[in-house]
């Protein structure tokens, strides 16, 4: 099959890089707003380079990956389903509902496929997680805790184009927080800190973030984030039932020192990034989205999936603005 790329920035080079080397992928055809650097890529890979979106098109592929500016993919995903091609876009599909319901009207209309890039839903360690709670493992789950914390903050002219916090970090612990559990969330009540460096205040972002969650079968989930974890880069879940308990995310490289004099040392190499910390996982979902256009196996994460995660992000802006507790009844979207 051939397979266009819409963008070669680091998580385009990343994707770039396992569908060329994918057994079922015949050829790919790269382009980016960047010309030179989607050349630059092509020549590396032997694959194409095409001058502009346009080409991807009109050249003919059988399906298109989009890791492009988030403000395009909404369009993107329009265009590819009224060419009745499938994709594959990292998350999200917009950073408001109505770009989103949009966007995955056209793809319902077309009956097109479109998987998101939530890539924990593709981590060992997660999976293992659903298995815990799905096989009673757990007993009753009644607790989960789940952090995502980065090393460093990102650029500042990034910041105003991210969505914030909610939506550009913590969604992926919301998706991966219904994924995991199987339930949905009924409410939420949330804060932020912009306490930090001040390109956070004049994004009207904050740089760390608390939400308590109820799901709606009365479990507590506490989710945190930071872009200011110096220590090294951080993602966790743990969910505690009433027979057991378990973690995902520690091990030797986890970047957490205790206090204890037996406890564990502090790790020697700690996870920098989510390209290090998550790259099997990448690799992984590529798989199966090229499994998804072969007819070989169902979507693994749809457009829907997105908006509900999108919906709890909403949730907890509204939450953290307005100092005040938010029913997901509240937010547009639900079914």
């Amino acid at each position: 099959m051939r397979i266009g790329v819409i963008g070669t920035g680091r998580i385009g080079t990343i994707h770039a890089n396992t569908l060329s080397r994918h057994r079922d992928v015949g050829s790919l055809i790269l382009t980016d707003a960047d010309p030179g650097r989607a050349q630059e890529l092509a020549h590396r890979l032997g694959e194409t380079a095409a001058p502009g979106v346009e080409e991807i098109f009109r050249w003919g592929v059988d399906a298109v990956v989009i890791t492009t500016a988030t403000s395009a993919h909404a369009e993107l995903i329009g265009r590819a389903a009224r060419s009745g091609l499938p994709v594959f876009c990292e998350k999200p599909i917009a950073l408001d509902l109505p770009g989103t319901l949009t966007a995955i009207a056209e793809v319902e209309a077309a009956g097109t496929a479109l998987q998101m890039g939530f890539q924990r839903r593709f981590d060992a360690g997660y999976t293992g997680a659903r298995e815990a709670v799905r096989s009673g493992r757990l007993g009753r789950l009644h607790t989960v805790r789940a952090l995502t914390s980065d090393q460093a903050p990102p650029d500042a002219a990034w910041l105003p184009l991210s969505g914030g916090l909610y939506r550009d970090t913590l969604i992926h612990d919301f998706d991966v927080l219904r994924w995991v559990t199987g339930r949905e969330v009924a409410d939420v009540y949330a804060a932020g800190s912009d306490a930090g460096p001040r390109m956070f205040r004049e994004a009207g972002d904050v740089d760390t973030a608390a939400a308590l969650l109820t799901l709606d079968d009365g479990t507590l989930a506490t989710l945190t984030a930071t872009r200011m974890n110096g220590a090294g880069y951080d993602v966790r879940m743990e969910l505690a039932g009433e027979r057991d308990q378990i973690v995902v995310g520690l091990d030797d490289r986890t970047p957490i020192a205790s206090t204890e004099p037996t406890g564990p040392p502090a790790a020697d190499k700690p996870w920098t990034g989510f390209l290090e910390r998550f790259g099997p996982a990448y690799e992984a979902e590529l798989n199966a989205f090229v499994e998804v256009v072969r007819g070989e196996r169902a979507n693994p994460c749809d457009g829907r999936e997105a908006l509900q995660a999108l919906r709890i992000a909403e949730a907890c802006e509204l939450s953290r603005r307005e100092r005040r507790p938010v029913h997901l009844a509240e937010i547009a979207g639900g079914a």
